[in-house]
Formats: C-alpha cells, structure tokens, sequence
C-alpha cells in the first residue's frame, strides 16, 4: 500500500508542478505584452542575465547526472539556455545599433552642416 501513496504523491506534485508553468506561462505574456517598446532593449537586458543564471543551474544540475535520461535532458537544457542567451544579446546588439545609427547620422548631419556654413564665411 505505501507503493500506492508513492506515486499518488508523485502525480500531485507533477500536477502542482504543470499549474505553476501553466499560470507562469500567462502572467509572462501578459506582463510581456504590456511592456512599451522603450523599454523593451533594457527588458532584454535583464532577461539576459536571467537566462545567464539558468545557464550556470542547467550546468550544474547536469553535471551531477546519474542516469542517462539526465544527462540527455540536461544537454537539452544547457543547449537551449545557450540559444537563448546568445540570441539575446544578439537581438539586444542590433536594437542599440539602430539608436547609435540615428545618433551618428543627427551628429554627422550637424557637422556637415556647421562645415558647410563656415565654408561659406571664407573661413
């Protein structure tokens, strides 16, 4: 009977388990959706370094794999949290790329035009 209760325990606790990444799973695209597109670039910023901690837990928690269902799993995992960090920092590069190109492109503009007016005094 005990044998019983065991995995009885274990299908509520897989039960309990799916309701948390179900509701996590709504609260992020609601919280997510809402975010304006200002801040957005500092938003991945933070989740950067988020996905960069879930990258260390993955490794760790694969490097004290016994069996090799673990090992395949946590390989996925430290793969996947890879991609995930590495395409966030490349998304995040691009985003402060195309502010530095309307910055560099209002500052090269005012110098061609203050070059332009001396050129114009005879200077």
């Amino acid at each position: 009977m005990p044998h019983a209760r065991g995995r009885a325990e274990e299908g509520a606790a897989v039960i309990d388990l799916l309701t948390i990444f179900v509701l996590a799973v709504f609260v992020g695209f609601e919280v997510v959706s809402k975010v304006s597109t200002i801040l957005h670039t500092p938003l991945m910023s933070g989740a950067n370094a988020i996905h960069g901690v879930i990258l260390v837990g993955a490794i760790l928690i694969t490097g004290r794999a016994e069996r090799p269902l673990e090992v395949v799993l946590g390989l996925a995992a430290v793969f996947l949290a890879t991609v995930n960090v590495v395409g966030g920092f490349v998304v995040t590069d691009r985003m402060l790329e195309m502010f530095k190109g309307h910055r560099t492109s209002k500052a090269s503009a005012e110098v061609k035009s203050a070059t332009n007016g001396h050129k114009g005094t005879g200077r």
